[in-house]
This record gives structure tokens, C-alpha cells and sequence, in this order.
């Protein structure tokens, strides 16, 4: 949700023509509150929407504005509310109405609530009310970005339409807005995935599967990787990634993990060539930055780097601000986290009944002039909110150090059903708790984007050890970067592209260990040694001003390099540039001239594929000897039959590169073969060659895809033939 709204308030800095959708719940995600041993314990608050800013959709004649949704035996009515954020509107679906009954207001009541049941509603409410929402409000988008499985369902409900609308079939319809479709995953493991069993989908989707013209069958295998496994669940990411024209993760390592994780999709395809990429995550500038380092900036750096906050130039000028000036800010936003850190602890020592000893011992906790770590997210176990404290007294040794002290801030929230993630918390506190760590360990309660704002502009270094590769993206270390912070963490997610080596710390270097256990014995170790070697003298190594020069260094490193490139605002242009502009063009030629094109494609797909089975690779040859020299070009040549196709209706590409142990291609490249003959009984010979550009053992391969006379190569699963 964070980064959604970071998204939003980007893309009207940008003037990007976006609206939102999403579910307003009466209840939230939860509000948290610790008991005396630590526990996590949580409450639902309602939100009085009147007293929010939102407004409620009305129609001409000042009603509220409202649809209808009937799946299954459910029938019920939704409001629509609208945020404004800057340019972006943003609607709001809402199920808690008088008319409906008790289980049907229940829907859109809290974030994490119920059962699969309850789940399904919630995203058939997203997916298809929120297209039925917008069309209520006259608006008509032509491209849908996805965020997550959750609103795969506005897939559906496009096609349904469409084919209303235009009178055409399930295929027709499908090609143009799978077109419009772009999908972001933003987890890299199947569990995070929303699956559902088919009785649940045949209970609600019965009769919108007909309207589709589609059977139950094929129906359901739009949700599966394997359509003829008939035990297969019904997988929200798998019907998102079918019918999205542009699929990415959210970071780099996060795009090689998806791409490993739905390589069943395109079984023929190596899985470099996956059409699954990725664009990383960002922050937004001016919501996480602190107002000490924002007025810093415009005093050194000008206003260019507001305007434009992917401008390098703009802040490589970071180098120009006075180390004395830089260090000032960073103490006095740290002052600023301790005073907050101090009033929190003591409104939750009040809460729980403390001695008067205990709450004035709160007033104490924490110094302004000592080294801060800040360790704040949702307490996963993946994420090992507990390493630093394998050994406590090693721990002890450091934070207590009399000369160079250290000090650590918690905070973040457990699933309200992840009882290990409520125990690592747990686990925390009762450290905190000990003598030897009381003034040095604090634990935030009821984390939100008010802790997270104080911690993010008052921490000096920012520590995240999530086992990697499972840290999707992660984007608290930006917000740090922001406020000259300086990043400690495991390389996982963003930070395997932001680490450059002198703008921060790295926790190992990417291993990967199948015993989890020695994983986090060797990598809590490396956060000690980090620590006792490197970040604790940084910091406290100072002139004869007082100022660590080194470590101001360290931070101009980290503003110059991080803050241009992990921002919204560039994420945005990238989503923009990379899927909005190539969606929109795809899309605008498949329904222009009365979406003759969409016929056509859908006409000759049919035909290709009827046809497919015909296309056989006779012969593939390369003219080399034992030995090729590096930079010389060989070339091959195939007999390819084609049955009952055109030869302009087929590509022929050699697939070529260096080969590992197993004799398995390694980063291939491609290379088209043009038609050079026909040599009877509709077998064509084509050639090309490929060039030898590095050491080593080579190999190649031939494969056979269709290609359209306007579209070019299109791949789709089980139409592609190697050899």
C-alpha cells in the first residue's frame, strides 16, 4: 500500500493520465500493541470515512454512486469513494452498506480477514467491481496495471465486455486487451501467491464463465501452468501472467527469481528469454525526506533535484555541501528520532500499567550522540529480524562499548496469524528488556508511516538481513538513502543493484546456502565483524571539529548514487517508457479500423496453429572445424519443412553460445536465418551465422517460431519447434 501511494504521488508530479483503485477498509491492517512479555496483541479500530479525506461518489441527482456486484449466490452493492492524490484520483470500493446483508458488508471490513471464501470476494470485488466502477464514472481505461494477483479478475471482466460491446468471440477479445494488460509481481515465493481450489471458482463464477463462452475447463486452465492438470489450483499470478501483454518483478534479482518461478509457462523458451522482466521498486522523494535535509539541499543543490529527481547531475553536487553542515543535519534529525523514540516507549509502558520507575527509565533510554541502527518491516521469518542477537553477549560488548557505543530501534508488525513472526518480536523485547540492553535496545510498537518517517530520517545505518533470494524488492533502505542514512544489508533485492562499495555495507557477498541454519550462524558472524571492524570506528573516527569526515564521505557516496535512482519518480518513467507507451500503441493498432487487426491476429493464429504440427526442422548443419578462433563468424544452415505455412509466416533463429559442463547453453544470443530456397515438398533451406565472441566451448541450436506479417515473432506455448 505504501508503495502504491508512492506510485500515485509520482505519477502526478509526472502528470501521468492514471487513476486508482483499490478497497477501503473499514478496519485496516491492524493496529498493534505489545503486553508485558512482548507479545503481539491486535486491535481493529474502525475508520469514520467522514472524518478522512475522501469524498463519496455521487450521481447526477446527488445519490451515492453505486454498483452491483451477483456472483455465485452473493449479490450486493458498492460505493465508491475517491482520495485525491495531487492529479491522481484514486477510488476506493466499499461494501458496508445498510442494503447489503451481515456477511456481504464483511467484505471489504479488514486487510487480512477470513477465510479463501473471503479472499476470492475481496478480489472479484477489486478486479471486476473496479472495472465496473470506472465504467460507472465514465471512465474507460485502455491500459490496466496489475499490482499483484489480487485484481487479476479485471482481466475477465475486460474481455466480457469487449465482447459485448464489439460483438466478438473469447479469442478476438483476448488479444486486444491482453494487449492493455500489464502485470507486477511483487513476491518470489509460490506461497505468498493467492491459489484457489476449482469448487470455489465454479461456485462463483458458474455463469460468468458462460458469459465468456468458455467451458469449465477452459476456463479454469487460465489459471493454471499445466491446463491439462485437472488437480491443479487456480493461481491468480498464472491468470495474470496469461493475459498481461508485460510482466515484471521489482528488482533485478527479483526478475531472475520469477522468471525461475513461472518458467513452466514458456517451457519451451531459455529462461533468460523469459517475458517476464523487471523494473525496480523507489520511494517517493519528498514524502520520506526529512525537512533538515530537504532545506540542506535546496540551499546547496538548488531546486533541480525537486523537479527532477533522476537528474545525476543535480545531485552529484551533493559534494559541495560543507562536511560540518551535512554532519549537523544528520545529528539533529537523530535528536529528533531519540526525543520521538523516548515519548513512544513511555505511552506504551503507561498502556500496560508500568511502575513509575520503569516509565521514568523511558526518558533515559537512547542517547543523541551514539551510533543509531534502525531495523523496521513486517516481521516475516524470512526476514531475521532476530540474527543480530544470536549472540547476545558479543552484542552486549558492542552496544555497550564505553568509548564507541552503539544503539539499535526496532519496530514492525507480525501477520496476526504468523505466530514465528510474533515470537521473533517477542524475542526482542524480552532483550530489551535485560539490564545490559536497556538503555540501547527499544522496540517501537504499532509500526506505521509515522514511526517509519522518524526512523527512516533519524538512523544512521539501516540494517535488513532477509534470507536471500526471498527480499522481492524492499524499499525502507531508500528511504534512508534519502535522509543520508547509510545501508547495511544482505544482498538481496534492491540493494544488489544500489551497493557500489563505498556507499555502504554489504552482509556477505550473495551466497546462497541450502543449510539455513549455517546461513544464519555465518551471516549473523558478518554483522558482528561488520560492526566491531568497519561501521562502529567510521563512525566514531572524528577531527579535531568533531566531524567523521570519512563517514560524511561515505554519505555524499550514498546521496549521489542511490537517491537519483531508487525514486518513483524514475520507476514511473520506466513503467511508463518500458509498458504504459508500448501497451498503449500495441493496443491502439489491434482495435483501430474496427479492430481489424485483432480479427486478423485471431484468425491467424488459428490457422498457424491448426497447422503447427506440420512444421518439422530436417536438417541443421554448421561449416566449422575443431578449432575456431575468437571473433570469426560460422555459418549454418537449416531445412526447415512447413507444411501447409508460407515461408514469411515462420522465423528460423539459431540459438547460440557457450556451453557449461552439462552441455547446456549459457546466456544465449539469437541470431534470424534468412529463406534461401525452396527445395520442394514445401521444405525450405535458410542460412545464416553466428560469431564466435568468446572462449571456450560453443554450441547451437536451431528453433522454429510463427511470425505475423505485421506483429512480427509471436511466441505462445507449444508453438515453437528446436532442433
Amino acid at each position: 500500500g505504501i508503495l502504491a501511494g508512492d506510485h500515485l504521488k509520482s505519477a502526478s508530479d509526472l502528470g501521468i493520465p492514471l487513476v486508482g483503485v483499490g478497497l477501503l477498509y473499514r478496519q485496516g491492517y491492524f493496529r498493534q500493541y505489545l503486553n508485558n512479555e512482548g507479545w503481539q496483541q491486535e486491535y481493529y479500530p474502525e475508520n469514520d470515512f467522514y472524518n478522512l479525506p475522501l469524498s463519496l461518489e455521487r450521481d447526477e441527482n446527488g445519490a451515492p454512486l453505486s454498483i452491483e456486484l451477483e456472483f455465485g449466490s452473493r449479490k450486493f452493492r458498492v460505493h465508491i469513494w475517491k482520495v485525491q492524490v495531487g492529479r491522481i484520483p484514486f477510488y476506493l470500493l466499499d461494501t458496508n452498506l445498510e442494503e447489503n446483508n451481515s456477511e456481504d458488508r464483511l467484505i471489504t471490513a479488514k486487510l487480512y480477514f477470513g477465510d479463501q471464501e473471503m479472499r476470492m470476494l475481496q478480489e472479484i470485488l477489486l478486479g471486476i467491481g473496479g472495472i465496473r466502477a470506472l465504467r460507472a464514472m465514465d471512465i474507460l481505461p485502455n491500459i490496466c496495471h496489475m499490482n499483484e494477483g489480487h485484481a487479476a479478475f479485471l482481466a475477465l471482466e475486460r474481455i466480457r465486455l469487449l465482447m459485448d460491446k464489439r460483438e466478438v468471440g473469447f479469442k478476438e477479445a483476448r488479444e486486444i486487451v491482453r494487449a492493455g494488460n500489464i502485470f507486477t509481481t511483487h513476491t518470489p515465493v509460490e506461497a505468498g501467491i493467492d491459489h484457489f481450489p476449482a469448487e470455489l471458482l465454479e461456485k462463483y463464477f458458474n455463469s460468468y464463465y458462460a458469459s465468456l463462452g468458455l467451458e469449465r475447463d477452459e476456463f479454469l486452465s487460465l489459471g493454471r501452468q499445466n491446463p491439462g492438470n485437472s488437480q491443479e489450483s487456480f493461481c491468480m499470478a498464472v491468470l495474470a501472467l496469461k493475459l498481461a501483454a508485460y510482466a515484471n518483478g521489482v528488482s533485478q534479482l527479483h526478475g531472475e527469481v520469477s522468471r525461475r518461478m513461472w518458467r513452466n509457462l514458456w517451457p519451451e523458451l531459455p529462461e533468460e528469454q523469459l517475458p517476464l522482466t523487471s523494473i525496480t521498486n523507489g520511494v517517493h522523494t519528498r514524502t520520506w525526506m526529512s525537512n533538515h535535509m530537504a532545506s540542506l539541499l535546496v540551499r546547496y543543490l538548488g531546486t533541480r533535484w525537486k523537479d527532477d529527481p533522476v537528474d545525476h547531475g543535480a545531485w552529484r553536487r551533493v559534494a559541495r555541501i560543507p562536511d560540518a553542515e551535512l554532519w549537523r543535519t544528520r545529528q539533529s534529525c537523530r535528536e529528533k528520532l531519540v526525543d520521538f523514540a523516548r515519548k513512544r516507549l513511555k505511552q506504551q509502558l503507561v498502556k500496560v500499567g508500568a511502575t513509575l520507575k520503569e516509565i521514568s527509565i523511558a526518558e533515559e533510554v537512547l542517547d543523541p550522540e551514539v551510533l543509531t541502527i534502525g531495523f523496521a518491516r513486517r516481521f516475516a521469518t524470512y526476514k531475521r529480524g532476530t540474527l543480530l542477537m544470536r549472540d547476545l553477549d558479543r552484542l552486549a560488548r558492542i552496544l555497550n562499548n564505553s568509548e564507541m557505543p552503539v544503539q539499535i530501534i526496532f519496530a514492525g508488525k507480525a501477520h496476526p496469524q504468523d505466530h514465528e513472526g510474533k515470537e521473533l518480536i517477542r524475542q526482542i523485547v524480552q532483550v530489551s528488556h535485560q539490564e545490559r540492553f536497556r538503555h540501547r535496545i527499544v522496540f517501537i510498537e504499532d509500526y506505521d508511516m509515522e514511526v517509519a518517517r522518524h526512523l527512516v530520517q533519524g538512523v544512521d545505518v539501516w540494517l535488513n538481513t532477509p534470507r536471500r533470494p526471498m527480499e522481492a524488492s524492499g524499499t525502507s533502505g531508500m528511504k534512508v538513502a534519502f535522509n543520508g542514512g547509510l545501508n547495511m544489508s544482505v544482498l538481496d533485492g534492491w540493494w544488489c543493484e544500489g551497493y557500489q562499495g563505498t556507499n555502504g555495507w554489504a552482509i556477505g557477498k550473495g551466497e546462497v546456502y541450502e543449510d539455513t541454519e549455517y546461513q544464519n550462524q555465518v551471516e549473523s558472524r558478518a554483522i558482528y565483524d561488520l560492526l566491531e571492524k568497519e561501521v562502529v570506528p567510521h563512525f566514531y573516527e572524528r577531527g579535531s571539529d568533531g566531524v567523521p569526515r570519512a563517514w560524511v564521505n561515505t554519505m555524499k557516496a550514498s546521496l549521489q548514487s542511490l537517491c537519483p535512482v531508487f525514486s518513483t519518480e524514475r520507476m514511473v518513467q520506466e513503467y511508463t517508457k518500458n509498458a504504459y507507451l508500448p501497451a498503449f500503441l500495441h493496443w491502439s493498432r489491434l482495435v483501430a479500423d474496427d479492430l481489424s487487426l485483432a480479427l486478423d491476429l485471431a484468425r491467424w493464429k488459428e490457422r498457424v496453429f491448426k497447422a503447427w504440427p506440420q512444421v518439422l526442422i530436417v536438417l541443421a548443419e554448421a561449416q566449422v572445424s575443431d578449432a575456431v578462433a575468437v571473433g570469426s563468424s560460422i555459418p549454418i544452415t537449416a531445412q526447415v519443412a512447413l507444411g501447409d505455412l508460407a515461408v514469411d509466416e515462420v522465423a528460423v533463429e539459431g540459438y547460440f553460445g557457450v556451453l557449461d559442463s552439462t552441455g547446456t547453453i549459457q546466456g544465449g544470443e539469437c541470431v534470424e536465418l534468412q529463406h534461401v530456397s525452396a527445395l520442394g515438398n514445401a521444405v525450405h533451406q535458410f542460412a545464416g551465422q553466428i560469431e564466435c565472441r568468446f572462449c571456450g566451448r560453443h554450441g547451437f541450436m536451431l528453433r522454429v517460431m510463427p511470425r505475423h506479417k505485421m506483429l512480427g515473432i509471436i511466441y505462445e506455448p507449444g508453438y515453437l519447434i528446436w532442433g
